[in-house]
């Protein structure tokens, strides 16, 4: 890098870092750049290669650790689980007796009918209180409720 001066190569890092979390707004630059924006005011003080690209390192690590989790909990604060995130745990009543052999069943949960198979395969009668353990595909996956 002869005739460049390192400070003007730790800017362009930095633009660089900045315009792909700008395109992104995934919080996955961010704390680089923050790294590299330390490393550029270290180059412009004067300070040696070698601690500017520890400072980099080290801003950068820091940075990802302490601040990644508290940025994405108010980034995801609000929200809301879209329909099927939202099955599992809820409790439904089955309206088609369920039998995976048969590849049967259906039960109603929230006023929706859904396709259900049984989590251990075991035959569910029409009536019966279920709880929704996951979901596969558009198929809700049940146990019977106790």
């Amino acid at each position: 890098m002869a005739g460049i001066p390192i400070s003007v190569v730790w800017l362009a890092i930095l633009a660089v870092l900045l315009a792909i979390e700008i395109a992104t707004l995934g919080l996955t630059t961010i704390w680089f750049a923050g790294g590299a924006l330390i490393a550029f005011l270290i180059a412009l003080a004067g300070g040696p290669l070698w601690l500017q690209i520890t400072l980099f390192l080290a801003v950068s690590v820091v940075l990802l650790l302490f601040t990644r989790p508290l940025a994405l909990k108010y980034m995801n604060k609000g929200v809301e689980k879209t329909n099927v995130d939202s099955m599992p745990g809820k409790s439904g009543i089955v309206t088609q007796s369920i039998d995976n052999l048969k590849a049967q069943g259906k039960v109603t949960v929230n006023g929706m009918e859904w396709t259900a198979r049984s989590k251990d395969g075991s035959q569910i009668e029409e009536g019966r209180v279920v709880r929704v353990y996951g979901v596969e595909g558009v198929k809700l996956i049940v146990e019977e409720e106790k």
